[in-house]
């Protein structure tokens, strides 16, 4: 069994061919980041706590800084945006979707913005701010 990887329309990656992990573990271990968007986040008890709506990227090392998550509110009223270390998160596939070890209280607490609010993601203190409360090693350590 394989899979086409890239998508020469959208991406400018030709699209190739990769065999399925024969191993049982995720298969097609690369996604895309537009795939990633629009996953469901869960907490260790899988409770549903959000989505994923974007993901932040460096240009530059390529690493995967914030998996941005949207959380509360009410058909988009009154909403939140979480960014989440992106080393927080497990994908989970019986889940079909990522896990982080937060319970719902420990995120309302936790940084973060809504729609009308400008967010500087390149500022090194917000960064770093996010990264402390969620106890992760920081993405852009030694840069």
């Amino acid at each position: 069994m394989s899979t086409t990887i890239g998508d020469p329309n959208l991406s400018g990656i030709p699209a190739v061919s990769t065999p399925a992990s024969p191993e049982g573990d995720v298969p097609n271990r690369l996604i895309s980041a537009s795939k990633v968007e629009g996953t469901a986040v869960y907490n260790r008890e899988g409770e549903r706590l959000g989505t994923v709506e974007d993901v932040m990227l460096d240009k530059v090392s390529g690493k995967v800084a914030f998996a941005v998550m949207s959380f509360g509110g009410f058909l988009g009223i009154g909403e939140k945006y979480h960014p989440l270390p992106w080393s927080t998160l497990t994908y989970d596939t019986a889940q079909g979707g990522y896990v982080v070890d937060m319970t719902r209280e420990q995120l309302q607490s936790a940084p973060s913005y809504g729609a009308d609010e400008g967010i500087d993601f390149n500022d090194d203190a917000y960064g770093r701010r996010v990264y402390d409360y969620y106890k992760a090693p920081y993405w852009n350590a030694g840069f």
